[in-house]
């Protein structure tokens, strides 16, 4: 679903992508992206303008994130630092910043979808942790927990390697398959909202430990 109320825009990427493999739809306003969502329309990735004319692109990403799991990929023109951090703390698994050409946002919408199929490895407990990677679930003594397919991704990547320091720049290659010096703060947002949702204190977190200076360290209790 490509979520855009400038038509021209949107008929040029419809378009492009189409070309590449993809089946478009798209919603000209935030509330008509939310209203076909959540009726049922089978959707495997949002790509969402954040300047739209009714409800903008974080507010959607939000209620998005609150009822699904659907990837986003923020689209839009705005490149401030600071909504690039709005929408990836919102829930946003990406943030590109027009203009971009289509066969860039091809990449990342396939190493997006990429993140979904399950990793070929077996059960792990991980403290009050239960990760089934063959049925994509995570339980936290017993209860079923909604993580996005990055968040997954990002958790089992931990788990594959306790104790080992991974950097910012590593899980960037690893979880978001990108091969260029990408932006530490989609890692940062990420790992903040994983956080959010694995540790039973986010404020002070025993899994999942900022080694400073350097990245990011899984601590089995």
């Amino acid at each position: 679903m490509l979520v855009e109320d400038d038509e021209a825009l949107a008929e040029a990427f419809s378009l492009a992508l189409s070309g590449l493999g993809h089946d478009v739809v798209v919603a000209d306003s935030g509330e008509r992206a939310l209203s076909e969502l959540f009726d049922g329309a089978a959707v495997d990735l949002v790509l969402l303008d954040v300047m739209l004319p009714d409800v903008d692109g974080f507010e959607v990403c939000r209620r998005i994130r609150a009822r699904s799991q659907v990837p986003v990929i923020m689209l839009t023109a705005r490149g401030d630092p600071v909504d690039v951090i709005v929408g990836l703390e919102g829930g946003a698994d990406d943030y590109v910043v027009k203009p971009v050409e289509p066969r860039v946002v091809d990449a990342r919408i396939k190493a997006i979808l990429r993140r979904g199929a399950a990793p070929s490895i077996p059960k792990l407990q991980i403290g009050h942790l239960e990760v089934d990677t063959d049925g994509l679930t995570v339980r936290a003594d017993g209860a079923e927990l909604h993580l996005t397919a990055t968040e997954l991704k990002l958790l089992v990547e931990f788990a594959n390697h306790p104790g080992q320091v991974l950097s910012r720049q590593m899980l960037l290659k690893r979880v978001w398959d990108y091969g260029y010096v990408g932006d530490s703060r989609m890692v940062d947002a990420a790992v903040a909202r994983l956080r959010a949702k694995i540790e039973k204190d986010p404020a002070h977190p025993e899994l999942i430990r900022t080694v400073r200076g350097l990245g990011y360290r899984l601590t089995r209790p």
